[in-house]
């Protein structure tokens, strides 16, 4: 059984400080059996960031869509798996008013992190909770899932302003808030890519060589799971070298990224 020690090593040794900040993409049933749960693991990584923020993805893009375009973040639930669900409705931390892709914040300035999140107009524009990893030096686990779980390559999309990434027929969204007052988003854009029969991040893994060379990407486990530890800011700085060099989208296809796009000479 995985308990909160485990994860406190787990976390020193691949170099996290407790001043950190750290999203997650998680599937439990990978690890194994762990103390307590989700909770227990929401909890460790919570005494460990004891001066960092810990953040959780609780995504709604699958409900709160065109036909059904409203958010509560006191009762609408995650569309993406145990974790999630079970983060978005703690008692602590602090959920975001994000329509599509919300996310829970623990630690002590989770308020200020997530706030003004209703205005975003996309997924993971510049200066939102997901962009800002980049500027916050921040890390992202992949525990137990892949790069086209990698939620936080939207946000380096929207930042290099990747063509073909947004639906160009935006609506509205209503956001209820935690005291109940209804909100509306701006016109807002969700994912989109003509030129790919899925969304985008299914290809995102083409990635995969790249961020390893440059050492954006290292690995280790967590119980039975395979662990990626991102770095946000070199994932980030890889793929603005990739996407300088090339002269075609990188992620419509399964193909990995020609090693000359980020390799230097």
């Amino acid at each position: 059984m995985i308990t909160q020690n485990d994860i406190f090593t787990f976390l020193k040794t691949n170099g996290f400080r407790r001043d950190d900040k750290v999203t997650i993409h998680c599937s439990l049933r990978a690890i194994g059996k762990i103390e307590n749960g989700a909770d227990g693991l929401i909890d460790a990584f919570c005494a460990y960031l004891s001066d960092g923020l810990f953040i959780v993805p609780t995504h709604t893009w699958d409900t709160v869509v065109r036909e059904h375009p409203f958010y509560d973040v006191r009762t609408t639930e995650p569309c993406i798996g145990t974790l999630a669900k079970v983060a978005a409705f703690r008692t602590d931390g602090v959920r975001s008013l994000h329509p599509t892709h919300s996310v829970r914040v623990f630690g002590k300035h989770a308020a200020e992190f997530v706030r003004g999140e209703e205005k975003a107009a996309s997924p993971a524009p510049v200066g939102g909770c997901l962009s800002r990893l980049y500027e916050e030096h921040g890390k992202v686990l992949l525990i137990g899932v892949g790069h086209e779980r990698n939620t936080y390559l939207h946000a380096v999309d929207e930042r290099l302003q990747i063509p073909d990434r947004l639906n160009p027929d935006p609506f509205v969204i209503t956001i209820r808030d935690y005291d109940g007052n209804l909100l509306t988003s701006p016109p807002f854009r969700t994912h989109f890519t003509a030129a790919a029969k899925t969304c985008v991040s299914e290809y995102y893994p083409n990635y995969k060589e790249a961020l390893e060379y440059t050492g954006a990407v290292t690995y280790s486990q967590l119980g039975n799971a395979l662990v990626s530890c991102c770095d946000a800011r070199k994932m980030t700085d890889t793929l603005r070298q990739i996407w300088e060099k090339t002269d075609h989208d990188l992620c419509i296809a399964e193909a990995p990224v020609p090693p000359e796009y980020y390799r230097s000479n």
